[in-house]
């Protein structure tokens, strides 16, 4: 059986340098990535693969968003080599990664769209990845709308990736976020506020056929639903809110048609939270990787050690594992 990781990151060695070098400020996430060499170091990183049978890669470019680190004649110019980097990667390692997302200007929109056509239609790459908030606007934007309607038609996924900085305080009277709660559960936060407004603005209903992946298994979503949906009845019955005008059917099955990643960094019970409201064919195998303090090994060892370790039929661990990123990244 493969294990094909949709949601690991890389930086490529020649992308490192020029993002370094043009970057309009030290980006947040600047020192961690000089102290991740599983990065950029290809040998690292294979060493750590080779620990585990069957492991493929689904490559995705690490943080910044280049909306946020550089300007937007810079950020198309990264972009392409960015895309171009792991288009490489992919054709020159297909035994180690099997397709990759595409990183798009979201400073330009209209460079982004043709970014998004290239690295699709010339470099086969498997799909798109937008960080949420990009550029302090929720992903339900009109401006935005495009981007849906052709990754629809590509019948592609778009891979979601949660962004909140430390200078976003937990309390008004602080200045920066403490203990890591910014990352912690500020990310997961802001997945299922991206989540959230893609369903009652309509894209969801507007789109059905579009997949969306989000990190960390659906943020607060599965652990929240019955909340969800005491929520909205509470609202229309008690606020005269009307929070449902654009949708045909309850929210929450809006919800169920995003896809989930195992990002969790181990723990099967949060697993099979996920698992009971996405349903086995919307959970994808993820790792991470390598954010941990081994490099991604951690992360990689802890999260395929949850997965075989759900309860449930061993057919349903290979769609987790492969087989719903075969079907949907059209391996």
């Amino acid at each position: 059986m493969l294990k094909i990781d949709i949601y690991p990151h890389i930086m490529p060695a020649k992308y490192k340098e020029r993002l370094f070098k043009k970057a309009k400020k030290r980006f947040y996430l600047r020192d961690v990535t000089d102290a991740t060499p599983t990065l950029w170091d290809l040998d690292e990183r294979f060493r750590i693969m080779d620990k585990y049978e069957g492991l493929r890669q689904v490559l995705t470019i690490a943080s910044p968003g280049l909306e946020d680190a550089v300007a937007p004649k810079e950020a198309v110019t990264l972009s392409k080599i960015a895309n171009d980097a792991m288009a490489e990667l992919v054709a020159k390692y297909p035994d180690r990664f099997v397709g990759a997302a595409a990183c798009l200007p979201m400073n330009n929109i209209d460079a982004a769209l043709a970014e998004t056509d290239r690295a699709i239609k010339e470099l086969h790459l498997k799909g798109i990845q937008l960080y949420s908030p990009t550029k302090d606007k929720p992903l339900d934007r009109p401006e935005f709308m495009p981007l849906y309607e052709k990754m629809a038609a590509y019948d592609l996924p778009i891979w979601i990736h949660p962004k909140r900085e430390i200078g976003f305080t937990d309390y008004a009277s602080e200045n920066h976020s403490k203990y890591w709660i910014f990352s912690m559960f500020g990310w997961p936060y802001e997945t299922t506020a991206a989540m959230t407004r893609l369903v009652f603005s309509g894209v969801m209903e507007k789109y059905p056929t579009l997949k969306v992946i989000t990190h960390h298994c659906g943020g607060m979503v599965p652990y929240f639903a019955e909340r969800i949906i005491g929520g909205q009845d509470y609202a229309e019955k008690c606020l005269n809110a009307k929070f449902k005008k654009c949708l045909s059917k309850p929210p929450i099955e809006y919800f169920r048609l995003f896809y989930a990643d195992t990002a969790l960094y181990g723990g099967t019970p949060s697993l099979m939270c996920g698992y009971s409201f996405f349903g086995a064919d919307h959970i994808l195998f993820a790792t991470d990787m390598p954010y941990d303090s081994e490099g991604g090994d951690r992360y990689t060892r802890q999260t395929i050690a949850a997965v075989e370790q759900m309860s449930i039929p061993a057919v349903e661990k290979v769609q987790i594992f492969e087989g719903n990123a075969k079907r949907i990244l059209k391996l």
